[in-house]
């Protein structure tokens, strides 16, 4: 069973989003169901802080032993900072992704978008747990 904390948010596509102190400010990162189906993560690529995403695009990659996929943010928005800790050690994606294996933090553009993301129960029930 994977661990779903009550406190964020999810998407569909295994991101989610952790409101940090700052206004408009979320952590984004992988959930522990992700990390489980991927595997052991082995190398991490992150955005540029000032970089700007719309929801859903692509905005980096992740490759474990398995397999390479996407990273898609859940909202739009401008990437405020980057996890530099995972370029030494990709595998706290594994270890503690809703801690130390975080990705980047974006200072949300729209905050209606919130609204299309899902509680832990809904996602508890759309990865089956």
């Amino acid at each position: 069973m994977s661990d779903i904390p009550s406190d964020l948010l999810y998407s569909a596509e295994h991101e989610y989003l952790k409101k940090t102190e700052e206004p408009d400010v979320y952590v984004v990162g992988i959930t522990d169901y992700a990390q489980g189906e991927l595997g052991d993560v082995v190398f991490v690529e992150l955005p540029s802080v000032g970089d700007s995403y719309e929801k859903m695009a692509t905005f980096g990659t992740i490759e474990a032993v398995k397999a390479v996929s996407d990273l898609y943010s859940p909202v739009s928005g401008e990437v405020v900072e980057v996890n530099e800790g995972l370029e030494d050690d990709p595998s706290l994606v594994n270890s503690d992704p809703y801690g130390e294996g975080w990705m980047i933090k974006v200072r949300l553009a729209d905050s209606a978008e919130l609204s299309g993301l899902m509680d832990a129960t809904a996602y508890a029930t759309h990865v089956g747990d």
